[in-house]
């Protein structure tokens, strides 16, 4: 079923990484209605030097729904 990737900036320690895939977890399978065991969660801490290569640049634009403004 899905897999979430979050993809961030280093900084995070391993506790408020577990607290942020609970939750996306948590939230999507409540829009979803489905049980949260179906879903999976990743976080990739992703240097600012190689964000645009890493991420923006594989972003294709008709997938993205909310773009970042900075």
């Amino acid at each position: 079923m899905p897999h979430i990737t979050i993809q961030m900036f280093p900084g995070r320690d391993q506790v408020t990484k577990e607290k942020i895939a609970e939750k996306m977890q948590t939230v999507l399978a409540e829009e979803m209605q489905a049980d949260k065991k179906y879903f999976s969660v990743s976080i990739e801490d992703i240097a600012p030097e190689k964000w645009k290569t890493m991420v923006e640049d594989k972003i294709e634009l008709e997938n993205l729904f909310i773009p970042a403004e900075f």
